[in-house]
């Protein structure tokens, strides 16, 4: 989004980067869908020793004890064709000059992605391994 206001184009001579950025966030936006679905409880490791104010980003205190919640909240507000055409707006953007593109109504959902790509950080920190 930081591209969409700018004079020049974000990719000049790699413009096949902004589609593997697309389908990168596509198949994470599914990802997190799918982690919202499961029933079962995440094994996690909750050492006190490792929370740091640094991890806890983007997410309150609830949802950082609870990375889970923040696709729960993300998928109740919005469905998976809403966060597809918020993906395709951004490489729309990035692909071309706009100088007044209009960006309030993708702001809430840019907050929402961001706060689940902090909260799947946090699940695979925390992850247990199978061995143990």
């Amino acid at each position: 989004m930081i591209y969409a206001e700018k004079k020049k184009t974000i990719i000049n001579e790699e413009s096949s980067a902004i589609f593997h950025f697309h389908q990168a966030l596509r198949s994470f936006v599914r990802a997190c869908y799918a982690v919202r679905l499961k029933e079962r409880t995440w094994e996690t490791n909750t050492n006190s020793e490792n929370h740091s104010p640094l991890m806890k980003a983007s997410l309150s205190d609830e949802e950082y004890l609870n990375p889970t919640l923040v696709m729960e909240k993300a998928f109740a507000e919005y469905s998976i064709k809403d966060f597809d055409y918020y993906i395709a707006i951004v490489v729309y953007f990035s692909m071309g000059v706009f100088k007044n593109a209009e960006q309030s109504s993708l702001i809430s959902t840019y907050i929402h992605l961001t706060k689940m790509l902090d909260a799947a950080h946090l699940i695979l920190e925390r992850r247990i391994p199978k061995s143990q």
